[in-house]
């Protein structure tokens, strides 16, 4: 993630001064308060994903409020989703008191007044999410304006681990697929909340479905290493590979089928870009999975019709 603010460089003197100049700049209009200004850490690290943008900040204990005034200079119309990782935060707006910790996310409106009440030094993700983007997904009039979420298992538990590795693995990614999971990112946080305080239970294959997606953007983030096995896709997502292969079987395919598929896409990309134009088809190979030219150029053209050295060569008609 790309940092944007830290107070380590600074002198102790002029942290806090620095970190509420940052908060109103970088992130949103508010005021900012803290309980001891003389004793002040911080930092905020972000990255983008298409329109989601997760950010990963340090805050010490302090309260945040946005009023009315912040408001007639709107700036960001947007949800915010908050994942806490250490310590405890009250979200205060309009009626609602939430109380958040590393077991309780919350969701909240930057275009409502809002009070966050920081207790002791807190590390959480902070997603920023469009606010009419993220109110489509649900049903007429079932939007909250803020809510909690159990963040301990299912549902909930999903949210936050695909949350996790965007921010730790998802990055580098090409603007395109960091568009795409921001996207998958807001189906299943939608699907989480509406099924948190909906009145219908969540049905089994829902939560596999929201499930899918984040093994599928943790196979991503591991597309192009040669060793991705099943096994390791299993392992690195803690499910049995029985459930693994159960959730494929949701969309009629199997996990090798749909790795090598999106390794053949990947490739495709690839040698469409002039970046990639100094590459061997051996070395754009390699660099998607496979351990073979020969391997990677018959099961091209078995899926595409063409060989890679025509769309290398620009004709990929």
């Amino acid at each position: 993630m790309d940092l944007v603010f830290s107070t380590e460089s600074l002198a102790q003197a002029k942290r806090y001064a620095a970190w509420r100049d940052a908060i109103c700049d970088v992130y949103v209009h508010v005021d900012v308060k803290a309980e001891d200004p003389s004793n002040y850490e911080g930092f905020i690290r972000e990255a983008q994903f298409g329109a989601v943008t997760v950010t990963d900040i340090l805050l010490s204990h302090q309260q945040i409020s946005r009023r009315r005034s912040h408001l007639a200079k709107l700036d960001k119309d947007c949800y915010y989703v908050q994942f806490i990782q250490s310590g405890n935060i009250n979200v205060l707006q309009s009626s609602a008191a939430l109380s958040t910790n590393a077991g309780t996310g919350a969701l909240f409106c930057a275009s409502e007044p809002y009070d966050l009440q920081c207790q002791g030094k807190i590390r959480s993700y902070y997603l920023e999410i469009p606010r009419e983007a993220f109110a489509s997904r649900f049903a007429k009039d079932r939007a909250p304006l803020s809510a909690t979420l159990s963040t301990g298992q299912g549902l909930g538990r999903i949210a936050v681990e695909f949350c996790s590795m965007l921010a730790t693995q998802g990055a580098p990614l090409e603007a395109p697929i960091r568009a795409r999971l921001g996207e998958e990112l807001m189906d299943v946080l939608a699907l989480a909340f509406d099924s948190a305080h909906g009145e219908e239970p969540l049905s089994d294959q829902a939560v596999q479905k929201a499930r899918l997606r984040s093994v599928k953007a943790w196979i991503e983030d591991h597309l192009c290493e040669p060793d991705l096995t099943v096994e390791a896709i299993a392992k690195g997502n803690g499910i049995s590979l029985r459930y693994l292969h159960a959730l494929f079987r949701l969309e009629g395919t199997s996990v090798s089928h749909w790795v090598w598929n999106r390794r053949l896409e990947r490739s495709y990309d690839m040698l469409l870009k002039s970046g990639h134009e100094a590459q061997t088809l051996t070395e754009i190979a390699y660099r998607v999975g496979f351990n073979s030219s020969s391997h990677f150029s018959t099961t091209f053209r078995r899926k595409f019709g063409i060989r890679p050295s025509d769309v290398k060569r620009g004709n990929p008609a």
